[in-house]
């Protein structure tokens, strides 16, 4: 799909990975929307970027909805989704004083990795749907999962599990989508140098970057804006898993 004057939504898109994204999306001339609780990075990033931002909580039915009408008002019904939103909380599933893992946490991780990667897909594949094909397709959806859905670490039950969960529902919903000709796939970055990252001291960074066999060295959300760039361009990249990490395989802990 060529990106020029392209309607794109990206969900997490004020920073990291997300942010990335929109700047590679709008570089190849799309007309991008940030969706982000963070009104005000989402507006510095937006600004820079000649974008428009919308707050919106992906967990969220109405607030997706009104997301979703507000970008299509902007620039059109939207033909390329990046989902980048999440969060990554830690907890064991017994912690300190043998107290068991908040349950509310474990929820709120699922709701807003899992189920909001697919509330979004879902509305956005809905409009998508219904737009006329442009080189053989309506739609690309790109999902955001990590190594730990496969190599989950001491203290990331609920990340892995809501990991996990977006890499199992990538191929059914592609094969759902197939007969509106919207294609999906899903990411699954290492260590990345994202704002969490970039807050630990540099000694820790290095650390982590020593873990990864080749290149040694953390991601660069550069790379991943990359991956994202070619699954949008390659009309047979579908219902698949890259993973994006040197290769490493996460050690317990």
């Amino acid at each position: 799909m060529d990106m020029k004057n392209i309607a794109a939504i990206v969900t997490g898109g004020a920073s990291g990975l997300g942010k990335a994204t929109a700047q590679m999306l709008a570089a190849n001339g799309a007309k991008v929307a940030i969706f982000d609780l963070n009104e005000e990075a989402a507006s510095a990033t937006a600004q820079a970027l000649g974008a428009v931002h919308f707050a919106v909580d992906v967990a969220d039915d109405a607030s997706v909805a009104a997301g979703i009408d507000a970008a299509e008002k902007a620039h059109g019904v939207a033909r390329i989704l990046v989902n980048c939103a999440g969060i990554a909380p830690a907890a064991k599933t017994v912690g300190k004083d043998n107290a068991p893992h908040p349950l509310d946490l474990y929820r709120k991780t699922i709701e807003i990795n899992l189920i909001g990667s697919f509330n979004v897909i879902s509305k956005f594949a809905a409009r998508a749907a219904t737009a006329p094909e442009a080189d053989g397709e309506r739609g690309v959806i790109v999902n955001t999962a990590s190594v730990a859905a496969y190599d989950g670490q001491i203290g990331q039950a609920a990340y892995a599990a809501s990991k996990g969960g977006v890499v199992g529902m990538t191929l059914p919903i592609a094969r759902d989508l197939a007969q509106h000709k919207i294609r999906v796939m899903t990411i699954a970055p290492g260590i990345f140098l994202t704002p969490m990252v970039e807050g630990f001291p540099q000694a820790v960074q290095d650390a982590l970057g020593a873990q990864v066999p080749h290149p040694s060295r953390l991601g660069n959300p550069a790379e991943y804006a990359q991956l994202v760039d070619a699954i949008i361009r390659n009309p047979m990249l579908n219902g698949e898993v890259i993973r994006l990490d040197g290769a490493i395989r996460m050690a317990p802990r």
